[in-house]
């Protein structure tokens, strides 16, 4: 997530700080914080769409985490083209495609 940081976005990246946090706890956190939440973990749709826990915005990756270059460009890619209006989606990005509907 350095790449997010060089671009000039406040970012928290949780195994920096707290990585013993539950899941419901960094989406606590996401929230009281008003940040976006950016995972490659797809625990965190169940608990959104089938539990109803609230995140301001929810972005999951669905590349190879090992390609950092592709992860790289097309999350830069999500955010020039959505920005702000990641707030209150549900992003799904692969090697091909964004995916987004409301929250």
């Amino acid at each position: 997530m350095l790449e997010l940081r060089n671009a000039g976005h406040d970012v928290l990246y949780i195994a920096e700080f707290a990585a013993s946090l539950s899941d419901v706890d960094v989406m606590a956190l996401a929230s009281r914080e008003g940040r976006l939440l950016l995972t490659a973990d797809k625990d965190f749709g169940e608990l959104v769409f089938r539990r109803n826990q609230v995140v301001p915005g929810l972005i999951l990756l669905r590349i190879d985490p090992g390609n950092n270059e592709l992860v790289r460009a097309r999350l830069l890619e999500a955010v020039d083209r959505f920005g702000q209006g990641l707030f209150g989606r549900y992003v799904v990005i692969d090697e091909i495609r964004l995916r987004s509907r409301p929250l």
